[in-house]
């Protein structure tokens, strides 16, 4: 969750240490020299609380860009409450620009570039199904019914989004 109360308060401390500031350099400009190290100690408070601040927001959003990679283009709903509002409008924004940069590639179809994040042992896995879902079609146009609990033998390219959803999983032998 977005600590926006611990930004806002380092914030407002960055702005009382700017403003003291402000007042101490016209005092050191009429003849204060002795202020001059206090200047300095504010200014390098300030540029640290910057890059602390910086630093955890630029955190935050690799590990948005992580979730698109893990879960897909639709978050789960826990994930997203986690999110704030600009947070949200971000992860939307890359995934459009994925979505539009894997289209660009492969031909007609695109490339999905987030299909085996590893590289799989064999083309087809065995996979449970952990909820219902549907009917789910396959490339050579076969449509399997999605039902919780079952069991199905099944491309792992069609079925790896799916598992990174929750929908289903892999069955180990």
């Amino acid at each position: 969750m977005l600590q926006e109360d611990g930004i806002r308060q380092v914030l407002e401390e960055m702005k009382a240490l700017y403003e003291q500031n402000q007042a101490d350099v016209n005092e050191a400009k009429s003849g204060r020299s002795d202020l001059i190290r206090t200047i300095k100690f504010r200014h390098c408070a300030l540029l640290r609380n910057r890059r602390c601040v910086v630093a955890y927001l630029y955190d935050r959003l690799l590990r948005i860009r992580a979730l698109r990679w893990e879960y897909g283009s639709v978050l789960p709903s826990d994930l997203r409450f986690h999110m704030s509002a600009d947070e949200t409008e971000w992860f939307n924004q890359y995934k459009k620009s994925l979505a539009t940069y894997m289209r660009s590639l492969g031909g007609e179809e695109g490339l999905d570039l987030t299909q085996d994040m590893k590289p799989p042992k064999s083309l087809y896995i065995e996979v449970r199904c952990l909820k219902d879902h549907g009917e789910f079609e396959i490339e050579d146009g076969t449509t399997i019914l999605l039902k919780k609990n079952s069991q199905h033998f099944l491309p792992r390219w069609k079925c790896e989004q799916l598992i990174r959803q929750g929908v289903l999983e892999h069955v180990l032998s």
